[in-house]
């Protein structure tokens, strides 16, 4: 007789039996499983949106309709290659003029800050007292003139009288070295009197160059001595005026071969802010070394300064015009964007946004100068962020960059 099968059951307040612990094992594998291909999903999907987010983000385009752009068409022009430096206003000539005698200033004639031309009068010292010293030596260089008048007078006498035998040959030598040393006395008192004359003229100063008077150093009635180093008055030209400026040494070889050629390079002088042009001048000369502890060379430039704007001592920004590319393809600098080492463009074509690589050259003023691209491409110029290649757009204006001084901007 068969017996009935049994079935294991646990009771009440015993353990699981094996089986359903495997189940339940098997549950939690499951769920754990699940939420790590969850969480792969989840990474997979944000690596995609940041891999297409360089090249114009993830918004915009199809599904978010249309996206409003402002573009630029590029342009045919010229754009200058400038190397920018920090320079120093330096007066093309500054005098610190110093007492050359001793003695009381009688009078100052010029105004602070007074521009003055070469040979004003500046300064005067009481003279008298060289006046007095000229007088003195006048009177011995006249005697003197007389004297050796006199001797001359003797050695004619002797020489006719040698002729005719009637004096040894000794007294006529003597005669003859007599005037010698009579004339070297005459020219002493004559040195002595150029020496006084040049005394009394340092009584007077003068302005040795064309320039600009700074603040008053002395009154009437100082006593200055000779060769003193406080000086009495300084005069800076200023009309023209000239800034030194310094430049890296690998920047030298294109500067040497532009002058080489015979051309005068332009600089521009801005302020600090390099917001306001202060001047345009010209490079004028190259240091003849380079500085090996900076590793820069110094270089000066002139300018007209004629508005008066550079100032002696004042700190500038410079640019040096190198050279001007022509015909190149001018787009704002804003419109280029850049991928790593890449740089890219939209280019508008059909009412949509089209990737487009392109190589960045020069820039300035806002505008870059690039290949890749023609003259007459529209490109897009604002909105990025939204921008994807194909995404269709729609034109707000389109703005013309300046190759000159105009700017043109047309509704499309």
């Amino acid at each position: 007789m068969d017996q009935p099968l049994s079935v294991s059951r646990s009771a009440p307040g015993q353990p699981p039996s094996n089986s359903t612990k495997k189940r339940r094992h098997r549950w939690i594998w499951a769920v754990i499983l699940l939420l790590f291909a969850l969480l792969f999903l989840w990474v997979w999907r944000q690596h995609s949106v940041s891999a297409t987010a360089p090249a114009g983000g993830g918004r915009g385009g199809a599904m978010g309709g249309p996206v409003a752009i402002t573009a630029a068409t590029a342009t045919k022009g010229s754009i200058g290659v400038y190397l920018d430096a920090i320079g120093t206003v330096t007066p093309t000539y500054l005098d610190n003029i110093t007492a050359q005698v001793t003695g009381v200033i009688t009078a100052v004639h010029y105004r602070e800050g007074q521009d003055v031309r070469k040979g004003a009068p500046l300064i005067d010292i009481d003279s008298r007292p060289y006046e007095a010293q000229l007088a003195q030596a006048q009177g011995t260089l006249n005697r003197d003139q007389n004297l050796l008048a006199e001797a001359q007078m003797d050695l004619t006498r002797y020489q006719d009288a040698w002729a005719k035998n009637a004096i040894p040959r000794q007294t006529l030598e003597d005669q003859e070295k007599i005037v010698l040393q009579d004339q070297g006395t005459v020219q002493n008192d004559q040195g002595t009197v150029q020496y006084n004359q040049v005394q009394v003229g340092f009584c007077q100063i003068k302005s040795p160059i064309d320039g600009r008077v700074g603040l008053r150093q002395v009154d009437p009635g100082n006593l200055v001595t000779a060769n003193s180093s406080t000086p009495l008055v300084v005069v800076a030209q200023i009309h023209p005026i000239t800034v030194i400026f310094t430049l890296a040494e690998d920047s030298l070889p294109q500067v040497m071969q532009q002058m080489r050629g015979g051309k005068a390079l332009e600089v521009d002088a801005f302020d600090r802010t390099q917001q306001t042009q202060l001047a345009k001048g010209k490079l004028i000369t190259v240091d003849n070394q380079i500085d090996t502890v900076t590793g820069t060379v110094k270089l000066r430039a002139q300018f007209d300064n004629s508005n008066g704007l550079l100032f002696p001592n004042q700190f500038v920004n410079t640019r040096l015009l190198v050279k001007t590319l022509d015909n190149q393809t001018l787009i704002p600098s804003s419109a280029i964007q850049h991928n790593g080492a890449t740089d890219f463009v939209y280019l508008i074509q059909s009412n949509k946004a089209v990737m487009k690589t392109v190589k960045s050259g020069i820039s300035d003023q806002g505008n870059t100068a690039v290949t890749g691209i023609n003259p007459g491409d529209v490109v897009a110029n604002s909105s990025f962020q939204k921008l994807t290649n194909g995404s269709p757009i729609v034109l707000s204006k389109v703005k013309i960059p300046s190759t000159s001084s105009d700017t043109t901007e047309a509704a499309p």
